[in-house]
């Protein structure tokens, strides 16, 4: 009989008893997660608005959670319509590219 190493699991590598954790370990999440759905879900509820400060606007205060989702709205469309700016110049830029080219070179 030939004598291994102490401490080695006999005719599995590293490889095979990282894989065998992980197996493990997968079984083990899977077997708690039918308990974990079985919870009840809570409704979805909307988070309530602050009360207006002393001597703001009357117009300065949102009324409803989905106003100021619209006013994020019109604040991305003008962000993207400042994104595509330089699209819409390029057409005026085209035909003095030459002379600036030309500027930057001399420097």
């Amino acid at each position: 009989m030939t004598a291994r190493p102490f401490g080695r699991c006999h005719g599995m590598t590293k490889t095979q008893r990282m894989l065998a954790a992980f197996a493990l370990a997968g079984a083990a999440a899977g077997l708690a997660a039918p308990a974990a759905s079985a919870a009840p879900v809570s409704p979805l509820t909307l988070p309530d608005l602050p009360a207006a400060a002393p001597g703001m606007p009357a117009g300065a205060q949102p009324t409803s959670v989905q106003e100021i989702g619209s006013q994020l709205s019109a604040g991305a469309n003008q962000l993207n319509a400042l994104m595509e700016l330089p699209d819409h110049l390029a057409p005026v830029i085209a035909p003095v590219q030459p002379l600036t080219d030309l500027a930057g070179g001399l420097e």
